[in-house]
């Protein structure tokens, strides 16, 4: 029997097995899982009320709630394409985004109501649908909010044997570091699969808990690459989905009192955050049993704070927009035997092995393989079903990106005999100097461990001798003082004399994006502004 593979089915498995338990918290909204499910449905039939037809685009402006969640399900549903749109992009990009993947309906927040005026006038045949009725709204927006349609909605049911499992479900439009952002296609079978092979993953280690006894708070916004699997998983499971508006280390403490959650997920600049909450011990953080740190690379300084902080496993992932994302998780492998203390947090703190259904290679130039010797430095390639369908529109950078079937993925990264990963840096963040690679990561993991640093960045800067030279961005911890010196000689007692930053520039700040993520490219970009060519040919 072959069936479509859509994760419409995962929806219709939380509402027939777990319909009565509450699947949904999002601050004083409490859904079961039958009313997500009743929810999906009628906003499914209110899409297709105003108009939407199979394979066009829906798109969300908004910070994480119960209606974006309910819209990974109810869109697809419709036979259109979810397009979450990462609110802190400029106008100028929104606009490109909703132009290029020809959206015809925007599902916003009121309060992004003077971006969405912005975004009206170059796009007045968009239906805007406000998420909820704030009666200050201009006479552009949709009469009706989201709530109002839905109530005016039927519930029709869904038969997922209807789908095409090869048509595309979600649309993520990448950073655009390169030039324009690109619409990353994932379709039903995609997400699937992802979602079955990423649980797979979690599985595989032994946290003394039922899936369905999981209860997942959403700290990594629902806009951002599938939101990291979650409303997929989470849901099959038939565990609970805690909704998280913004990152906030005293409200993230207190639902996980309330909730009793016991997992969420991080980047490297939200954990440094919660290290530093002066008032984390105030709270019953018992619930706890994993920590997935993702987005950036991680150290083990890092890992194991934050296990004796949360008393849980904490470990690393990694992925991409075209993996999906998850790819890699470093838990540990029963192949690899004893370890010592300082082993375990030096393999958690790794990119980490493949998940099931995911492929690994690390190649030189050649196209060969480098030897796993946690040494030699290639790009890594992945080969999976949880590889994206294509860039919307854009066969040729498809076939840029993935060749004879494994996905190029720009990060540069070594290996051992255990297919454990490591990422050294991105292509575009290594350093080049005097013809020496320099790994920017590498600089950064020594410069957090200083006590007077809160966070860091390094980046490549023009130099006349050496073509490029790293440039070092530090924000201090509260009350710290410290020179540029200081640092700089910190730095040449932990790496060789040419790794050392050429300088030091303090900042209150560091640019980042939606997760939270670092942006590099805003701190050097202004170095290269009027070069001729970027030594990375385009990085």
């Amino acid at each position: 029997m072959i069936l479509p593979l859509t994760p419409l089915r995962f929806l219709l498995r939380a509402a027939q097995d777990y319909g009565k338990k509450i699947g949904v918290v999002d601050g004083q909204r409490r859904l079961t899982y039958l009313e997500l499910y009743d929810r999906a449905c009628r906003l499914a039939n209110a899409l297709q009320n105003l108009g939407l037809k199979r394979g066009e685009c829906v798109a969300t402006l908004s910070f994480n709630c119960h209606e974006l969640l309910e819209a990974y399900y109810g869109v697809p549903i419709a036979h259109g394409v979810l397009l979450p749109l990462n609110v802190r992009l400029s106008v100028k990009e929104q606009a490109y985004i909703l132009t290029h993947s020809g959206s015809k309906i925007v599902l916003f927040d009121p309060e992004f109501v003077d971006l969405c005026q912005s975004l009206h006038e170059d796009h007045p045949e968009l239906i805007w649908v406000a998420l909820s009725d704030t009666g200050e709204l201009p006479e552009w927006v949709h009469p009706h909010c989201y709530q109002q349609l839905l109530a005016a909605a039927c519930p029709q049911p869904v038969d997922f044997t209807d789908y095409d499992e090869t048509s595309a479900a979600e649309l993520f439009y990448t950073s655009g570091s390169t030039g324009p952002p690109k619409g990353v296609m994932l379709s039903h079978r995609t997400l699937y699969l992802h979602g079955i092979y990423s649980l797979l993953g979690f599985r595989a280690r032994a946290t003394n808990i039922a899936a369905d006894e999981v209860c997942q708070m959403h700290t990594i916004p629902l806009f951002h690459a599938n939101g990291w699997g979650h409303p997929h998983t989470v849901t099959f499971s038939g565990a609970r989905h805690i909704i998280v508006k913004r990152f906030e280390p005293e409200n993230i403490c207190r639902l996980i009192e309330q909730e009793r959650v016991t997992a969420f997920s991080m980047v490297p600049t939200m954990a440094t955050t919660m290290l530093h909450f002066a008032d984390l011990e105030k709270y019953d953080l018992s619930s706890l049993k994993e920590l997935m740190i993702g987005g950036a690379a991680s150290s083990e300084k890092l890992i194991s704070q934050l296990e004796k902080k949360f008393d849980c496993l904490v470990f690393a992932g990694y992925g991409l927009t075209e993996t999906s994302p998850i790819a890699t998780m470093a838990h540990l492998k029963n192949t690899m035997g004893d370890l010592s203390e300082e082993e375990r947090l030096r393999r958690q703190a790794m990119t980490g092995h493949s998940i099931p259904g995911v492929e690994a290679r690390v190649i030189d130039p050649s196209g060969v393989d480098v030897p796993k010797d946690l040494e030699s430095v290639g790009e890594i390639l992945f080969r999976s079903d949880t590889v994206m369908d294509g860039y919307w529109q854009e066969p040729e950078a498809t076939s840029r990106t993935v060749v004879d079937n494994w996905l190029h993925t720009g990060d540069m990264g070594v290996w051992d005999e255990e297919n454990f990963l490591l990422i050294v840096d991105r292509k575009k963040d290594i350093i080049i100097s005097g013809g020496e690679n320099i790994s920017s990561i590498e600089i950064e993991k020594v410069l957090d461990a200083h006590t007077a640093i809160y966070e860091s960045a390094v980046v490549g800067v023009p130099d006349e001798k050496w073509g490029e030279v790293p440039k070092a961005f530090v924000v201090l911890k509260p009350g710290e003082i410290i020179s540029e010196e200081n640092i700089r000689s910190f730095l040449r007692d932990h790496l060789a004399g040419f790794k050392v930053p050429k300088s030091v520039e303090f900042r209150d700040e560091l640019p980042k994006g939606g997760t939270g993520k670092i942006l590099k490219r805003v701190l050097r970009d202004p170095y290269w502004k009027d070069q001729q060519k970027n030594i990375h040919g385009g990085g």
